[in-house]
């Protein structure tokens, strides 16, 4: 299997979807898609009046948020992407995590705030996606996810990608993104480790939505998969991007 995760970004890039159903098509692997939707949870609290907060790149979480999150992740983001891929020809079905239990988590715990309604996952249902591929059918999966107190949650779509590959023995996983990977100096980093990494956090080289981004590669191939990639569609057909070792 092999799983890509998409930001909320790149849904709104002319040809972007249609691109992605094609590398869909293209891949020897059974594909588990699961995505963001940052720029439509933002525009949808515009619309409501309600102000975005984020730390360390995570985004705050309280009741009226979430509600917003799971309209924009499960709904509007969700259905857009098997729209398109269902019109390209993939077999594609929608869920979030709380369907059918498929994500598990907890309340994400930050060391110096609290993140209201986030959470952190600590169980994939692996055998909801392992039956679908097995029919041919795409997992299209929004991050938003169920609780083991039985609150919903939302969960960051970067960590949430990395759980999933862990769990279902991924050969990759792939942070596609609207950037052409990490970049240092103009330049892309064709490859980086856990060292290197967390010096480029600590001097504020890497930021922002590419924090928990690189983390959540780093973690998937500390733990076992093959590979973890960020970059653009373009990269990912031309072996461009910056790979994670560990």
């Amino acid at each position: 299997m092999r799983v890509l995760k998409i930001g909320g970004n790149e849904l709104n890039e002319s040809g972007f979807l249609t691109a992605l159903a094609q590398a869909v098509t293209a891949s020897a692997e059974p594909v588990v898609i699961v995505h963001g939707g940052g720029k439509a949870i933002a525009e949808l609290q515009a619309r409501l009046g309600l102000s975005p907060q984020k730390i360390d790149g995570l985004r705050v979480t309280d009741a009226e948020s979430l509600a917003v999150a799971q309209m924009a992740l499960s709904g509007q983001a969700n259905k857009q992407i098997v729209m398109t891929l269902l019109a390209a020809g993939v077999d594609a079905i929608g869920l979030s995590g709380v369907d059918g239990g498929l994500l598990r988590c907890r309340k994400k715990r930050h060391p110096t705030a609290d993140l209201g309604f986030v959470g952190e996952i600590v169980a994939v249902r692996v055998g909801i996606m392992q039956q679908l591929a097995a029919q041919g059918m795409t997992a299209v999966i929004s991050p938003i996810s169920l609780g083991q107190d039985g609150q919903i949650y939302n969960v960051n779509a970067d960590e949430a990608a990395s759980a999933v590959a862990l769990a279902l023995g991924a050969e990759a996983l792939h942070f596609i993104s609207n950037v052409p990977g990490v970049i240092y100096k103009d330049d892309v980093l064709a490859s980086l480790d856990a060292f290197v990494t967390e010096d480029l956090i600590a001097r504020g080289v890497i930021r922002d939505g590419m924090v928990p981004k690189v983390r959540a590669a780093l973690t998937a191939v500390g733990q076992g998969v093959p590979q973890a990639w960020i970059g653009n569609l373009a990269g990912l057909a031309q072996a461009g991007g910056t790979v994670f070792t560990r």
